[in-house]
C-alpha cells in the first residue's frame, strides 16, 4: 500500500513538473519585462552613457592611499562629486529625447527616477567623506535588491551596457 502511494505521488509530481515545462517552453510569454521597442533610443542612450563613462575614467585617481596625503578624504569626495556630475549630465541628455514606443515612454522615466535616487546615494557618500568618515559606499535597497542591480538589469535588458551604474565606489 505504501509503495502504491509513493508511486502515485511520484507520478503526479513528475506530471506536474512536465506540465510546468511544457507551459514554460511553449505557452509562457517570451517578452522581456524591461525591454523597450525603440532601438534607436537605446542606441543613442548607449552612446550618451559611453561618453559619460569616458569622462569618469579620466577622473580616476590610482594613487595608493598612503600617498594621498592628509586631505585624502576631501580629495576623494571631490572626485566622487565630479564623477556623479557626469551621471547627472548623462540623465539630462537621456531625458532630452523620449522613446517612440509607449512602453519606453512609461518605463524610462521610472528608470531615470531610480537612477536619481542612486545619484542621491552617491552625494550622501561624498558628504560622509567630507565629514572625515571613511565608510564603505552604501546604496539604497529596493524590493530587497541593491538599486544598482535594478538599474544594471534594465540597462542590460535594453543593450545599454554603458548605462549601468559605475562600480567606482564599490571597492
Amino acid at each position: 500500500m505504501k509503495r502504491l502511494a509513493l508511486t502515485s505521488t511520484l507520478v503526479v509530481l513528475f506530471a506536474l513538473i512536465g506540465a510546468m515545462w511544457v507551459y514554460a517552453l511553449f505557452f509562457a510569454s517570451k517578452e522581456v519585462v524591461n525591454e523597450i521597442n525603440d532601438r534607436a533610443w537605446t542606441e543613442r542612450a548607449e552612446m550618451i552613457c559611453k561618453d559619460a563613462a569616458t569622462e569618469r575614467i579620466a577622473l580616476a585617481d590610482f594613487r595608493p592611499i598612503t600617498d594621498a596625503g592628509v586631505d585624502a578624504l576631501l580629495e576623494r569626495a571631490k572626485i566622487v562629486d565630479l564623477a556623479t556630475d557626469t551621471l547627472d549630465q548623462m540623465l539630462l541628455k537621456l531625458e532630452a529625447t523620449k522613446p517612440e514606443d509607449a512602453k519606453g515612454q512609461a518605463i524610462i522615466p521610472l528608470w531615470i527616477s531610480d537612477y536619481r535616487k542612486y545619484i542621491g546615494d552617491r552625494r550622501a557618500y561624498a558628504d560622509q567623506l567630507r565629514l572625515g568618515s571613511n565608510v564603505p559606499f552604501g546604496e539604497s535597497i529596493v524590493l530587497g535588491i541593491p538599486l544598482s542591480e535594478k538599474l544594471s538589469t534594465f540597462a542590460a535588458d535594453n543593450y545599454m551596457k554603458s548605462c549601468k551604474p559605475p562600480m567606482d565606489l564599490s571597492i
